[in-house]
């Protein structure tokens, strides 16, 4: 289990991905399925 504090939000993002497009590719994939902007700070997991 992750830990997380009170008050933060978890967005998921389900569907398959090819792990070759490398960082910026998977964290464009993932912005584009929650459209929200992903360089706030907002932590990301794949």
């Amino acid at each position: 289990m992750i830990p997380v504090p009170s008050g933060v939000r978890v967005w998921l993002a389900v569907g398959h991905s090819d792990m070759r497009r490398g960082m910026n590719g998977l964290a464009l994939q993932v912005q584009q399925a929650l459209g929200r902007d992903l360089s706030n700070g907002a932590q990301k997991g794949l």
